[in-house]
């Protein structure tokens, strides 16, 4: 049997929490009632972002930012400022951190710190190598930009490319969730270049035509399919991260949660934008019953993926989204109506949304997503736990 120290040790180790060491020790001494099962049960359902290891765990982010804080001024004054070496041995040291804190310890917040901190260093090195390589310069007007087009293609894609490997290699060695999110961003980057390299290859090429000032906003909203198409790759990994790790137990739910993160602004956004016609340009919709009755239809499709999934990450930006684009221009009236600021009503309907699905998640699922979808599907997806 496993002592007191023993347990503590683990805790110590993060291999258990202390609850959990509390309740095994409940157990052992024949103490575990049911109301301490029933509340550890609905403590599990939560969506656990797993973001902060405890107070030991700030403490030593504290310490992290102040050491490198304290590195990067001083190699900036001894190399200079502006040096590719200091940004090498900024990521050398988050490197070197990372196998002592992130390898040896697990600490969650002072891991992402650390892998956010050699990817921007990485990043700025490799861009700093990149324009002194192909001599790129910040250019004074378009017309410089467009000279440099020869250069730009190869350094656009070793620099974006640069940012998503250092991604993939800190993830490959630490396993550090956040790092599904930078990579899935630095991929999306490198397509949104390539596509504004095509369509100016395709204009200075005579293969397409300059659009006229009255259909720019037709274009925009045509180029919208980019982010949309990005979204929904990003999407699909995240619900594939998240059907082979249904109970969320393992690092493969956290980088679920990143991507759908991410995602959820690159959907709702192109997706508000063609359903309701607003004018990309001058930001401007009408609040006609078509505009409302598809606002309506994309919020509510927005909630059922959301609670069918188990993914509180992809409601909150759109609720944000809505809130604070599509709602305000469709509630104008009655806001007008009734007197009230139409950003205060739009934080009452949004923060009420918030607690009700906040307090009553799992039996919202049980309500909506158990009766309408069939048993082979629900079997699939995170369980049901009310």
């Amino acid at each position: 049997m496993l002592s007191r120290a023993q347990l503590d040790d683990a805790v110590a180790r993060q291999i258990i929490d202390a609850g959990q060491r509390d309740r095994l020790m409940a157990l052992a001494e024949g103490t575990l009632d049911a109301e301490t099962v029933r509340s550890t049960v609905n403590a599990s359902i939560d969506e656990n972002m797993r973001l902060i290891g405890g107070g030991n765990d700030v403490f030593v982010t504290i310490g992290i930012v102040m050491l490198g804080a304290g590195l990067f001024a001083a190699a900036s004054t001894v190399l200079g400022v502006g040096q590719a070496s200091v940004f090498a041995l900024m990521a050398v040291f988050a490197w070197a951190v990372a196998e002592f804190v992130t390898r040896q310890h697990r600490m969650r917040l002072s891991s992402t710190v650390l892998g956010l901190g050699f990817v921007a260093a990485s990043g700025e090195l490799t861009w700093l190598l990149v324009s002194s390589q192909f001599d790129l310069a910040v250019p004074d007007n378009p017309l410089q930009l467009a000279a440099m087009r020869p250069q730009l293609g190869m350094a656009g894609t070793v620099f974006l490319g640069g940012i998503a490997l250092s991604a993939v290699l800190y993830f490959w060695r630490f396993r550090v969730p956040i790092m599904a999110g930078v990579i899935a961003l630095g991929l999306t980057a490198l397509a949104f270049f390539y596509v504004a390299l095509f369509l100016y290859d395709g204009v200075t090429e005579g293969r397409l035509t300059m659009p006229a000032l009255e259909e720019l906003p037709e274009l925009l909203r045509s180029a919208l399919y980019m982010p949309l198409v990005s979204g929904l790759i990003i999407f699909a990994v995240g619900v594939m991260f998240d059907l082979r790790d249904r109970e969320r137990v393992t690092i493969w739910s956290d980088c679920a949660f990143w991507l759908h993160v991410i995602s959820a602004p690159l959907l709702v956004h192109p997706l508000f934008i063609m359903a309701t016609g607003q004018d990309v340009v001058f930001g401007e919709i009408e609040p006609g019953t078509s505009a409302m009755i598809l606002l309506a239809v994309l919020i509510t499709g927005f909630v059922y993926v959301a609670l069918a999934i188990d993914r509180r990450s992809l409601l909150i930006p759109t609720l944000a989204y809505f809130g604070s684009l599509g709602i305000y221009y469709l509630i104008n009236s009655t806001a007008n109506q009734t007197g009230i600021p139409p950003f205060a009503l739009i934080l009452l309907v949004v923060g009420a949304l918030i607690i009700v699905f906040g307090a009553g998640w799992q039996r919202i699922r049980n309500l909506i997503v158990r009766p309408t979808l069939p048993t082979s599907v629900l079997d699939r997806l995170p369980p049901i736990k009310v």
